[in-house]
């Protein structure tokens, strides 16, 4: 069962990282490089993420020092996770339309 969160603009904003390859195992640097967000900010999202059923995290098996860097832990949006972020994309694209309309200017009434 998928839980509801809070959708700001840093949740809609790594939902959309993953949406771009929603098939696309992801890590937190990676994470944090396409996004813009600093690890303070993305790190409990992952987290918020995951505890609503959204998201799930495996560590990568590697011996780092083979590789020569530490585990990764990569994300990848579960089923359910994908199809609520759309859909709370979507409305939020749709709230968004409404306040600023189509070409993002303000409406005046």
């Amino acid at each position: 069962m998928v839980a509801s969160l809070r959708v700001t603009t840093a949740v809609v904003q790594v939902l959309s990282c993953f949406l771009a390859d929603a098939d696309a195992d992801r890590y937190g640097l990676d994470l944090m490089r396409e996004s813009g967000l600093p690890s303070g900010t993305l790190y409990p999202i992952l987290s918020r993420l995951q505890k609503a059923g959204w998201l799930r995290a495996e560590w990568e098996h590697i011996d780092p020092e083979t590789e020569g860097r530490p585990a990764r832990r990569y994300y990848r949006l579960t089923p359910e996770g994908v199809a609520a972020a759309r859909t709370q994309i979507a409305a939020l694209r749709d709230r968004l339309s409404q306040t600023l309309g189509p070409v993002g200017k303000p409406q005046t009434t």
